[in-house]
């Protein structure tokens, strides 16, 4: 549909790049995408992040549709509301992750009992169930109960809504008008025999050629200081670079004067360094201050991003404290950003002779004063 575009009426965008970031023997698949946005209308800035509404892989689609038996053409109500099945099974539905609804009603009706799943839908059992449920999706349900005779309409009321997915922005519009950058590790993995696939990452990188990809933007608090004299501090290893790129990219657009210093790190420096050619000449140029790789897997030891940080953890104390930086975070909240945090404060507290207290309100301060920023996942 033409403008003006809303949440409920996202721009179909065009696939302007896919392009590889890894070199052989990667043992991930991370992509740089860039989408044409050309008469939009729109804006963005650097630290937002977008709204991209995928589609279903229809070879997916298809296998379940033969699994209950359908053609396909069949009127069902979605949650989008009147449409057929093939159009719910591509569009509207979720049709890789379970529900409860589903998991039950596979329990109620399956012919020889369920009963290892009967006992896993107790509520004192949910951890073993997400156990359990880990690397199976619905398809694997219908294949070990063909028993179930399934109507399209039962199918579609036990599946949930398809969710847009968010990524971090990796450009800015100063650097690339009517484009916008993504840089997304695209999800495969194999359980139970069968190979897996993340909806939106695969969508971009395998059906999206020739098919609108409808889009977004989502305002952030994510974002560069105020004074372009401010020096910052970027802790981005893997696709948390993406921002990152996007703060270098607006500073230097905009000419800003500030200190930039940028901690990256991935598996492989010959395979995984993500952006080299541009952080390199950045460094080079001087625009990039300061430049810290950790590759993990390079050496018999691992090395992270927060080992970086504590290596350097007297010159990063100079710039946070003697020379006001901004600290930024993003990537897996699970494991590192706790790491880097836990590394933060063993800076502050050795280099600025802090008790733990003292270390814990001062954290908090640069957090309230927006010194300290998560964007984390």
């Amino acid at each position: 549909m033409p403008g003006p575009y809303t949440r409920t009426n996202p721009f179909p965008a065009k696939l302007a790049v896919n392009r590889s970031l890894c070199g052989g023997g990667s043992e991930k698949d991370t992509r740089h995408f860039e989408l044409d946005l050309t008469s939009w209308g729109l804006n963005y800035d650097v630290g937002d992040s977008m709204t991209v509404w995928p589609t279903n892989d229809p070879q997916l689609g298809d296998e379940i549709m033969g699994l209950i038996r359908a053609k396909g053409d069949e009127p069902v109500k979605g949650p989008s509301g009147d449409t057929t099945l093939r159009q719910a099974l591509l569009r509207d539905c979720r049709i890789t992750q379970t529900t409860p609804k589903f998991l039950k009603t596979i329990a109620e009706r399956a012919v020889n009992g369920a009963p290892l799943l009967s006992e896993l839908l107790k509520p004192e059992r949910k951890q073993d169930l997400d156990a359990y449920l880990w690397g199976m999706e619905v398809v694997d349900f219908l294949i070990e109960h063909p028993s179930i005779k399934w109507t399209p309409q039962e199918l579609i009321d036990t599946l949930a809504k398809l969710m847009p997915r968010l990524y971090s922005i990796s450009s800015s519009l100063k650097a690339h008008p009517n484009r916008v950058h993504f840089t997304i590790d695209i999800v495969h993995y194999e359980s139970r025999g069968r190979k897996r696939n993340g909806v939106c990452s695969t969508f971009l990188a395998e059906r999206a050629d020739s098919a609108p990809i409808p889009v977004f933007p989502n305002t952030s608090k994510f974002r560069l200081p105020t004074e372009s004299n401010t020096p910052i501090i970027m802790i981005g290893p893997g696709t948390g670079v993406a921002p990152f790129r996007a703060f270098l990219q607006e500073r230097k657009a905009i000419g800003a004067k500030g200190k930039n210093w940028l901690f990256f790190g991935s598996q492989h420096e010959h395979c995984n360094y993500f952006y080299r050619e541009e952080f390199e000449e950045m460094k080079r140029d001087g625009f990039l201050t300061q430049l810290d790789c950790a590759w993990s897997r390079d050496q018999a030891g691992k090395s992270y991003v927060q080992h970086k940080m504590l290596e350097n953890g007297a010159e990063l104390w100079k710039w946070l404290e003697g020379e006001g930086a901004h600290f930024y975070v993003c990537g897996d909240a699970r494991r590192m950003a706790k790491d880097v945090d836990a590394a933060l404060r063993e800076i502050v507290q050795k280099q600025g002779g802090k008790t733990e207290q003292q270390t814990n309100e001062h954290l908090e301060k640069l957090k309230a004063d927006k010194r300290y920023m998560r964007d984390v996942y």
